[in-house]
């Protein structure tokens, strides 16, 4: 399992950085600012809903805010840990992807048939969920 996954991953990434390059992006960049289009969120926060590093996190929203995609915010929950919020610039670079990331999600419901992509969405889901069960377990 682990080693299709891995394999599925370097397929996606290389799928997403080539419909955020046109955009200006990264698939590492794009990976962030769709972490925080709905909801600012502190560095830790997107690293915990992406399954990334905070480390990584950091570098990648600090290219992004040094690009003007990207700006801090204070957090009225913790002085220190500066909420991530997109700026109109990050927000326009996102809405160029989306008409290519549609049609390629359409594409691949296509290939797959929509009930099959959303059995592999639950079994996904389903698989990650037990790794976190399992990790929370030891």
């Amino acid at each position: 399992m682990a080693l299709t996954v891995f394999k599925l991953n370097g397929q996606f990434l290389d799928v997403a950085d080539a419909l955020a390059t046109p955009a200006g992006l990264t698939a590492a960049h794009w990976q962030v600012l769709g972490a925080v289009l709905e909801t600012p969120l502190p560095v830790a926060g997107i690293a915990r809903e992406m399954g990334i590093t905070r480390q990584s996190v950091q570098r990648i929203a600090d290219l992004l805010a040094a690009n003007g995609m990207v700006e801090y915010r204070p957090n009225p929950a913790h002085r220190r840990a500066k909420l991530v919020a997109p700026t109109r610039q990050g927000l326009d670079a996102v809405r160029r992807i989306d008409p290519a990331h549609a049609a390629f999600a359409d594409r691949l419901c296509e290939v797959l048939g929509d009930d099959r992509a959303a059995e592999a969405l639950a079994v996904l889901r389903e698989l990650s969920s037990a790794l976190a069960a399992i990790e929370e377990e030891g």
